[in-house]
């Protein structure tokens, strides 16, 4: 049989949703093209559905992220999807959500295309999660991984509810990441199936074992039935249960991939190329030789982790939980300033009346401001959300001068301290002595940033080339397409 030309890319992303249709064309130099691609705002945050998460948690509705899922498929070219022949889907790593097994989406006409919406799903507990306290992560056993346990990761969130809300647990019988729900939604699975490389961003996974630290976790009351089952990256997870827009039923279907994974497959042409994704968070991997393996005891304090990535690699990663996100809470703080002046600006200035700014306005203005600010000598350390090796840690403004406090030297000390608080995590004589040659950046965050773009170029001692937003939606199609593209020359 004629392994699949067209193949169909999704990421479900913290922010939005992307979506590209990539055709194999040997005679590329990249080896396929990017016939169409689309995003979409998902804007899904909501309010805890526990009031005892408190304010550091954060959530998603579903229903949201899937309604963007489907504007991105609605919105793409029609005749093209006819064409896809597979289908590979990545998205946000870490987070969680729970649905009823054979009630987890139901399919209707929507309109002239079969759509399928969540039914009885709860919201996506996300990765930026933090209602688990350092105390209580410390309470947890000690896991059988390579990798630490942090808040926002799927198997803490767990033990967390078993703790706070054991009735919200018992309404469900089946989790994974959002992009795995979108995978057992489309095959109609029995059970969800989950790669290793989602597993063990969710904790207590043994990547050398490929196993669920079943036994650590039941002593503990844990409730493994909602561990999903094991499956390959890159392997099939089933075939679709319907039509979906233009896609025909019993389309191929790969496992989900991390959203990370699938960026560095479509960025990383060389093993001595580096890979930096800037969107709501910031990551900075390196490939690791073939036969590396991780030491088995985690190091808390370590800011480097080794995620698992295709043929029982790791990429050296370097994940900092504080990128775009860090930029947009500056950009709403603007805006809530101008709206508290409001009123007492009024009295005094005519020009404020109606005042209404747009957040993308200010956006856009501020960093027209920064690329007119060529350097500073403010400091801003921007983790604002803490980092997992340094959950304590905030944001602090040093070397403040009376020449310095414009929004141009503010916006370009801000998007500096993004790239300088990767330095202190990963710095940058380690990438040299690892081989690296190149950095190749992408990223939502990076893409409509030419103040970022300037720092990353200013901070790295390396060649440095830029990508483009829709990197992890092209990296899950080259995935399976690549993948049956072997398969047909053996």
């Amino acid at each position: 049989m004629a392994a699949p030309s067209v193949t169909l890319g999704i990421d479900l992303g913290t922010t939005s949703v992307k979506a590209a249709v990539v055709e194999d064309a040997p005679g590329d130099p990249s080896g396929f093209v990017v016939l169409a691609s689309c995003v979409r705002a998902a804007r899904a945050e909501v309010a805890a559905q526990s009031a005892a998460a408190g304010p550091q948690a954060q959530e998603q509705d579903v229903n949201r992220i899937i309604q963007a899922l489907n504007e991105c498929l609605a919105a793409l070219p029609q005749q093209q999807l006819r064409k896809v022949c597979a289908i590979g889907v990545s998205g946000q790593m870490h987070g969680i959500l729970f649905w009823k097994t054979g009630q987890g989406c139901e399919w209707t006409e929507g309109g002239a295309a079969p759509v399928f919406k969540p039914r009885a799903v709860s919201h996506l507990v996300t990765w930026q999660d933090g209602r688990c306290s350092s105390g209580f992560l410390a309470s947890l056993p000690q896991p059988e991984s390579h990798l630490n346990v942090a808040t926002g990761f799927g198997c803490a969130t767990i033990f967390w509810l078993l703790k706070n809300s054991p009735e919200f647990l018992k309404s469900y019988d089946a989790a994974g990441t959002i992009h795995d729900y979108v995978v057992a939604m489309l095959c109609g699975l029995p059970r969800p199936l989950m790669s290793d490389q989602n597993a063990a961003s969710w904790g207590y996974f043994n990547t050398r074992s490929q196993t669920w630290n079943l036994e650590i976790l039941r002593a503990s009351g844990f409730p493994t039935h909602l561990l999903p089952d094991i499956a390959e990256p890159a392997s099939e997870a089933g075939r679709t249960s319907h039509a979906w827009f233009e896609i025909p039923k019993g389309t191929q279907v790969g496992v989900a991939l991390g959203d990370l994974q699938a960026s560095v497959y479509s960025c990383m042409t060389k093993r001595t190329d580096a890979v930096l994704n800037i969107s709501t968070s910031v990551q900075l991997a390196a490939s690791m030789p073939s036969g590396f393996q991780p030491a088995q005891t985690p190091d808390p304090a370590a800011p480097v982790a080794y995620f698992p990535y295709f043929d029982r690699t790791y990429l050296a990663v370097a994940a900092s939980l504080n990128g775009g996100n860090v930029l947009a809470t500056f950009v709403h703080m603007l805006v809530q300033w101008m709206a508290d002046l409001e009123v007492p600006i009024l009295r005094k200035k005519e020009y404020f009346e109606g005042l209404e700014v747009e957040e993308s306005t200010v956006y856009s203005r501020m960093i027209q401001a920064a690329v007119r600010q060529r350097d500073t000598c403010l400091t801003i350390t921007p983790t604002v959300l803490g980092e997992r090796h340094l959950p304590d840690q905030l944001a602090s403004v040093t070397r403040i001068s009376s020449s310095d406090l414009s929004l141009g030297h503010v916006t370009r000390a801000l998007c500096r301290g993004i790239v300088q608080n990767l330095h202190s995590m990963l710095p940058f004589q380690q990438l040299k002595e690892w081989g690296v040659e190149r950095v190749v950046s992408s990223g939502s965050a990076l893409s409509r940033n030419e103040v970022l773009k300037q720092e990353v170029q200013r901070a790295f001692p390396f060649l440095v080339s830029f990508g483009q937003d829709v990197d992890a939606a092209v990296g899950a199609a080259l995935v399976l397409l690549q993948r049956n593209l072997n398969q047909k020359k053996s």
